[in-house]
């Protein structure tokens, strides 16, 4: 396995940077893929979310983080892999840019959940990841109705409660990425000791 040094003499391993690229093309798909016009708000309704908590409960906090980020930037960039097939800078400003810009720190979060259940049982990790997630998707709800009052221009709390909307569904999308995690860390019990 071949690593590239970085100036602080930590390594990232070929296979880490396999892996985050293959996770943010897997967000890519799941918003561009499934991506439904009848949102709240003016935010559509993906599979987005699932392989973000995915993303953290596979690869752990640090790699977890930078799928996602890779994901923001190459979207950001103009590749049009945002819902809807949006792209560009300009959505960090407009009705979803909140959630994106939650969206690492939810992996991040998730990440460090699962991090904590490292070589326990599959109900163990699995409870762990929804229990980082529920935090996490805490983080991106207010976060992300934070982002739709700033641009729409509508008060705060009325936001919040119209874009609980979401959550049932993100719970739902919560669920099967711990379940997926804790069975590929059950196949791949190193998983996450390569990561660190």
């Amino acid at each position: 396995m071949t690593s590239t040094a970085s100036s602080r003499g930590t390594t990232v391993s070929t296979t880490d940077l396999a892996l985050i690229a293959t996770f943010a093309a897997l967000i890519a798909v799941c918003a561009v893929s499934t991506a439904l016009p009848f949102g709240v708000n003016g935010v559509p309704v993906t599979l987005q979310l699932f392989a973000i908590f995915l993303a953290g409960a596979v690869l752990g906090a640090k790699r977890g983080f930078f799928a996602v980020v890779l994901y923001l930037v190459v979207g950001a960039s103009g590749l049009p892999i945002f819902a809807g097939g949006s792209s560009g800078i300009a959505q960090f400003s407009g009705v979803t840019g909140g959630y994106l810009f939650a969206f690492p720190f939810a992996a991040l979060i998730v990440g460090l959940a699962v991090e904590r259940a490292h070589r326990r049982n599959v109900a163990v990790t699995a409870g762990v990841v929804i229990a980082g997630g529920i935090v996490a998707e805490t983080l991106v709800w207010l976060v992300g109705a934070t982002g739709i009052s700033l641009y729409a221009d509508t008060p705060l709390w009325a936001t919040i409660k119209s874009s609980f909307a979401y959550v049932p569904a993100d719970l739902a999308k919560l669920a099967a990425a711990a379940v997926v995690a804790a069975a590929v860390h059950r196949a791949f019990p190193a998983l996450l000791t390569r990561g660190r």
